[in-house]
């Protein structure tokens, strides 16, 4: 009867949350300007009777909203991504994901009354660059979470357990010096520096793990074609299956940067930006949140074990806390993610149907996890010995 009550709840609010999900959606802010959709999360949240804490971590975009039971007990976070990507808006359908948190945090709280525990609604910003929740994880924010749990919109299947592998962003510059392209021993070629990285680079691809991938792009090769360059600059996108496998690749980078430097004379600067870990996701939670979804009419299968998977600072998460990031099916599968057209779908009628489907599904598995001890033992256990020791 509760959870039949969780989604009378959910249903109840439903026109508040399309409301909050078509506002999102329609006003797409990038990484860390998430002014607009977090301020109408908090809203709406607090109208329902959580307290909220702003701006966590140092970030202005960040929040945490909570709502207490009748007593200490379990704490379980819902975690909402609100940011867009750059000239495409919602191409990742974060809007669905900040409505089928913020969904079952308000569903889950119509309970709580009775039940021992808190409902955490944990707004994370930056996730598509920026790694808002390595940000929060660094400065403790995650620290009296228990569970964290949240779904992604996909144009796959409807999934759980699905992993991810680790990434980082790296950005090599090199100065030289200008000189007339008459004249190029006079002068210390940039441009050159880069593209022998990328020779470099690609050299070594031969000792990578099957897993491991750099792609890199230039994004400064000089100005004009009859001057030597004397600044270039080039970004890699870097992944690999773990972590500490990453940690190597981006060695591997700086000893190929290393080495153009002593070819060229040109002089480089390595930014490395923070690293989104790989991901473990808990099964234990993962499949009393699919039978919650059967239940709802959405039947989740398995990911192939071969399928190349992206990444995601809930990895970093998942390595902290027991954790889910489940998939949810909003459009067709020859859809990319990441596209004008995924943003077109992640704001259609099965886009809606799967945030409040959604909301229910997570809210419905949180409780589980609050009343079910058994439950929280095996997830416990499977954390234990799944996941590396690193936090």
């Amino acid at each position: 009867m509760e959870k039949k009550m969780i989604g009378e709840k959910i249903d109840g609010v439903k026109d508040e949350l399309l409301d909050l999900t078509e506002k999102i959606h329609a006003h797409p802010e990038v990484a860390f300007e998430e002014y607009k959709a977090s301020g109408w999360m908090i809203d709406l949240l607090r109208t329902h009777g959580f307290l909220v804490d702003e701006k966590i971590g140092g970030l202005d975009t960040a929040f945490r909203a909570r709502f207490k039971g009748k007593k200490d007990g379990p704490k379980i976070a819902f975690i909402a991504e609100y940011d867009a990507l750059p000239k495409i808006g919602h191409g990742c359908g974060h809007n669905i994901i900040a409505t089928c948190s913020v969904g079952a945090a308000i569903g889950l709280s119509k309970c709580m009354k009775d039940l021992a525990g808190e409902v955490i609604l944990m707004g994370t910003p930056a996730e598509e660059g920026g790694g808002g929740k390595i940000i929060l994880l660094e400065n403790n924010e995650f620290n009296d979470v228990d569970y964290a749990l949240m779904i992604h919109p996909t144009s796959s299947r409807s999934i759980i357990g699905r992993g991810g592998l680790a990434a980082t962003r790296v950005t090599v510059e090199f100065r030289g010096r200008a000189a007339h392209s008459s004249s190029p021993e006079r002068g210390i070629n940039a441009l050159s520096a880069v593209i022998q990285t990328f020779n470099g680079i690609d050299a070594l691809r031969p000792t990578f793990d099957m897993k491991s991938n750099i792609n890199g792009i230039i994004t400064k090769g000089g100005d004009a074609a009859n001057i030597i360059p004397e600044y270039a600059r080039s970004d890699f996108s870097v992944r690999a299956r773990t972590l500490r496998e990453l940690e190597k690749l981006v060695q591997k980078i700086k000893q190929v940067v290393k080495a153009s430097e002593i070819l060229t004379g040109a002089k480089a600067t390595v930014g490395i930006e923070r690293m989104y870990a790989e991901r473990y996701p808990n099964m234990a939670i993962a499949e009393t949140f699919k039978e919650n979804m059967k239940v709802l009419g959405e039947e989740m299968g398995y990911p192939d074990p071969n399928e190349k998977v992206g990444s995601s600072d809930i990895g970093n998460v998942t390595l902290k806390i027991p954790a889910i990031h489940s998939y949810l099916k909003i459009a067709e599968d020859t859809m990319n993610a990441h596209s004008i057209e995924f943003a077109h779908a992640a704001i259609s009628e099965r886009a809606k149907e799967v945030a409040i489907k959604g909301a229910k599904g997570l809210a419905m598995t949180g409780y589980d996890i609050l009343t079910n001890e058994g439950l929280r033992e095996k997830i416990k256990k499977e954390f234990e010995e799944k996941v590396p020791k690193v936090y």
